[in-house]
């Protein structure tokens, strides 16, 4: 529960700290006095999105911490698995700094907003005027509905199956459309096929046959080249094989009178040896180049095929080529498989929604259950609170689908008037007729979950006199049993239940005004009470009457 509440320079706080104890207490002040600047502070405490307006005039930052001691909740659990340091006294705090950044702490150790919005959510519940707007959401009715009959577990189980089927059913969806627009791709996948299995693309092919046009296109100026070459290796007069023959002759007959002649002509004699066979070659590769006008169409057919393909396919090279040739492969193996890969996914669908149906009719049956035990516990609660003749009726009806929530559709129906037909409440149901409902509403669902703090804002609206009085004994009931039950009220019937009394208000200097708070003695919780019973003129009967409140003597 919330032991204390320290604020530092958010919005008209300077500075205020506040000690709680379990139990009932209130806190009361003038309109305008700051009360709703405190519910903010800790709204910002809990994860609420940080603003730097809410930063005091002229300061750099503002800072909000709260102390809970949490030793009796059963969370060490929570603490291990978010990787924190566990205390029975936790530590939250919340710091906004002017440049905008805002920082989280959690007993001290650097936390994540939704970390400090996730642990705050299982200490305080706030309920203001405007959550009694939920009282019409199914969310929120269902989910009183499922922590009356105690469902977290089934539920639990419920929205693991169910989150599982949506999954395959979206992978069902997505396959399903994929097939579908496959399908519609398959004849051009086909086609394609068909033209690369005609082309029959080999690994190197381009390079080979642009070498061999360039051969065959100028043949004859090969030819006439290399005979030339021929002419000048074997010319029987001044060919050079014949001039070098003459010369080693010349050095071999040296040799005996000329001894270094003998190197030089086995030198000559190599060369002569290379020549002969480059002259050879050369002769051989003249006899060799033939114009083939036949075959320079088929290399040229041939390239057009390549070239073509390459430009259609936007690429460069027959390696590519044969890459998309590969994946268009691909595609239709998987398009001949999609047949196959939906019925499978289909069964786990059918399976898996199964699962679900399951659950969601033993979450249905729960819920059910529960509804009858809520309607009578609600009645008998608002009984007393000034509604005689009130009925309230909880409506399921199946969903033709399943939702996140199961397969029920939820809605309070109510009246007030003995003769009135059931309607959904907030249609039929006054301001004040609402809140007392939210009051019975938040009392059985503090039975049935043991929250620390449960803070009120101002639930008495549109309610007094009695009805007020039996609203603080509510209250009061809830405050007990280790909990703590906080209320923002105008209603002097209500402040007078309190087992500690706060009052929030207003100081004016030169400069500013600065909202701060107290805890009253008996002697101003009196003066508090008998101001709220008789307004701005206190009186003697006022002081009597709120000492009659108080169960002074």
């Amino acid at each position: 529960m919330l032991r204390s509440l320290h604020i530092k320079n958010y919005a008209l706080i300077e500075e205020l700290h506040m000690n709680f104890d379990a139990g009932f207490s209130v806190i009361t002040g003038e309109t305008g006095a700051g009360k709703s600047i405190i519910l903010g502070a800790i709204n910002l405490l809990l994860g609420q999105r940080a603003d730097v307006k809410s930063i005091r005039r002229g300061e750099k930052k503002c800072v909000i911490e709260a102390v809970f001691d949490i030793s009796k909740y059963n969370m060490k659990s929570y603490f291990k698995e978010n990787e924190l340091e566990y205390d029975d006294e936790c530590i939250l705090r919340r710091e906004v700094q002017s440049s905008g950044k805002s920082r989280a702490f959690i007993n001290d150790s650097p936390s994540s907003v939704s970390q400090i919005r996730e642990l705050g959510e299982q200490l305080i519940d706030i309920h203001s005027q405007h959550q009694n707007l939920l009282l019409n959401k199914e969310g929120f009715q269902l989910n009183v509905l499922d922590i009356i009959a105690g469902n977290e577990q089934i539920l639990s189980e419920y929205v693991q199956v169910y989150t599982e089927w949506k999954a395959l059913e979206k992978s069902l969806k997505k396959l399903t459309d994929l097939a579908e627009q496959s399908k519609a791709d398959e004849d051009y996948i086909r086609f394609q096929l068909e033209q690369f299995a005609e082309a029959n693309l080999k690994v190197g092919e381009k390079e080979l046959l642009i070498q061999e046009s360039e051969t065959l296109e100028h043949a004859e100026d090969i030819k006439s080249s290399l005979y030339k070459l021929t002419q000048i290796f074997e010319s029987d007069e001044v060919g050079l094989l014949a001039l070098l023959k003459e010369g080693l002759l010349e050095l071999n007959n040296l040799q005996n009178i000329y001894p270094e002649a003998e190197e030089l002509a086995q030198r000559m004699e190599s060369a002569v040896i290379e020549l002969k066979d480059i002259a050879q070659e050369i002769a051989d590769k003249s006899e060799n180049v033939v114009y083939n006008p036949e075959r320079l169409q088929e290399v040229e057919n041939r390239l057009n095929i390549i070239y073509s393909l390459e430009q259609k396919h936007r690429v460069q090279s027959v390696e590519e080529l044969m890459a998309l040739e590969e994946d268009f492969v691909t595609r239709l193996n998987d398009i001949t498989s999609y047949d196959e890969r939906i019925e499978e996914l289909t069964n786990q669908c059918a399976v898996a929604f199964d699962k679900a149906k399951s659950k969601a009719a033993q979450l249905s049956n729960s819920r059910k259950i529960a509804a009858i035990k809520i309607e009578k516990d609600l009645s008998s609660r608002l009984l007393p609170l000034g509604m005689p003749n009130v009925r309230f009726q909880i409506e399921i009806k199946q969903r033709e689908t399943l939702s996140v929530h199961g397969e029920d559709s939820v809605s309070f129906l109510f009246s007030a008037n003995k003769n009135g037909v059931l309607q959904n409440i907030t249609s039929v149901a006054s301001g004040g007729e609402i809140a007392r409902v939210m009051l019975s509403i938040k009392a059985m669902i503090a039975g049935a979950v043991k929250l620390p703090t449960i803070i009120f804002d101002e639930i008495d609206t549109g309610v007094s006199g009695e009805i007020a009085d039996r609203m603080a004994d509510m209250m009061v009931e809830m405050g007990g049993l280790d909990r703590q039950v906080i209320s923002i009220t105008h209603l002097p019937q209500i402040a007078a239940k309190g087992s500690s009394h706060f009052k929030v208000y207003k100081l004016d200097n030169e400069e500013e005004t600065i909202s701060n708070i107290k805890k009253l003695n008996k002697e101003e919780r009196i003066e508090e009470i008998a101001n709220m019973l008789s307004g701005a003129t206190l009186t003697d009967a006022a002081l009597s009457n709120a000492k009659s409140l108080l169960g002074y003597k």
